[in-house]
């Protein structure tokens, strides 16, 4: 293969930051978008010069011009989407989360192994450089062995031009039954996957405390790992701090990264916003106190690169982050906190094969429409209510 030819499914908001590296990539020709609302589709083709545009999956499938794959629909539709791309030849990567439940994952992984093609789980944070830098820092002994990672996680809110153009019904399947949970399941499986990925070991056991916080909000949440090696540990932390401001391009989250090890610590101190007047990564080793102030920081950038991880990936015949064993992983991660909370015990994520939901999920309307009126948003900020919205009934 000398270039990739590749069909983006699903154009909703994610995809402004998705597809922008796919463009970018001298190896990449983007020939093809599909999604179920064609006139945006269109309109998105003529903004990126692509020539192609389709109403249907199984049309996209059945082009032959079409190598690979990037489906960036609802996470309810990956096992579907990806089993059928998988079954046509074409090369797949999708976002994350990778499926619903356990069982879908493994059906996506056996169907992909079976048909001979590249399938990898779109995970931009493998591909943020502070984070890529921190990883090697650990894996090159500059703290020596790792013994803690903390990763906290602070929602807040933001002025962003990318938050107030996002379209709400994008979020509306987010609220319900076909998501097993909330933010957790949601955004928090980019730091599941870093609590692993950072220091190169499993998790084996958690145990956690999720509370029910507002609208899809579990929070707080406070988890604590245990690895595969005994003498390293996890802590995770989730808040939600509507009152606080962050300052993003991007969506009004804060993230701070620290793993410690026996001869020092690295901090990573932003993802999405940029909270902390700070470098985005301070290394302690020794004695020596050093800052990196020259990584690109800039958020979109970890998505252009994982586009090129993808189609480097394909033109060299090698295995991209994040690997669809590794997303498994996390997938599990993120149910083990869910069944550790609910039943107050520590839990071996490899032991889950199936799906775990907090109790109260999802909320029903009357609940968040409670959330609403407390957190003093307009109904015009709100997902348009109609029969199938949680908010029906909203006035």
């Amino acid at each position: 293969m000398e270039k990739v030819r590749l069909g983006i499914v699903g154009v909703g908001n994610i995809s402004q930051l998705n597809v922008p590296g796919y463009l970018e990539h001298p190896g990449c020709d983007v020939v093809a978008l599909c999604d179920a609302k064609v006139e945006r589709a269109r309109e998105l083709a003529k903004t990126w010069g692509v020539p192609k545009v389709y109403g249907s999956l199984d049309d996209l499938l059945a082009d032959d011009g079409i190598d690979a794959v990037e489906i960036l629909t609802p996470t309810f539709l990956h096992a579907e989407h990806v089993v059928a791309a998988a079954r046509a030849g074409k090369h797949v990567s999708c976002q994350k989360p990778i499926a619903n439940s356990v069982e879908e994952a493994r059906r996506m992984v056996r169907a992909c192994a079976d048909a001979g093609v590249t399938f990898r789980v779109t995970e931009n944070c493998c591909y943020y450089p502070p984070l890529e830098r921190a990883r090697q820092l650990v894996a090159d002994g500059a703290i020596g062995t790792p013994t803690v990672i903390r990763v906290k996680t602070v929602v807040g809110h933001t002025e962003s031009e990318f938050q107030a153009s996002v379209d709400p019904e994008g979020y509306i399947w987010r609220f319900d039954e076909r998501s097993p949970g909330g933010h957790l399941f949601d955004d928090v499986m980019h730091k599941y996957a870093m609590a692993m990925w950072l220091v190169g070991e499993d998790v084996t056991s958690v145990q956690a405390v999720v509370r029910k916080g507002r609208l899809f909000f579990e929070a707080p949440m406070v988890a604590l790992l245990e690895y595969a090696r005994h003498d390293l540990l996890g802590i995770m932390e989730v808040e939600h701090a509507p009152g606080m401001f962050i300052e993003s391009d991007w969506f009004g989250a804060d993230e701070f990264f620290e793993i410690q090890g026996t001869d020092g610590f690295v901090w990573v101190t932003r993802l999405s916003g940029r909270l902390h007047d700070l470098p985005p990564l301070v290394l302690r080793s020794g004695r020596e106190t050093r800052v990196e102030s020259d990584l690109d920081d800039r958020y979109e950038v970890s998505f252009a690169r994982a586009a090129a991880g993808f189609v480097d990936g394909l033109l060299s015949g090698t295995q991209p982050d994040l690997s669809p064993t590794a997303a498994l992983k996390t997938l599990q991660l993120a149910f083990a906190v869910y069944l550790a909370s609910n039943e107050h015990r520590p839990v071996d994520p490899r032991s889950i094969e199936g799906a775990v939901s907090p109790p109260w999920w999802p909320k029903k309307p009357a609940e968040l429409i409670e959330d609403v009126m407390a957190l003093g948003l307009m109904p015009e900020e709100m997902p348009p209510v109609d029969e199938g919205s949680p908010f029906a009934g909203l006035t």
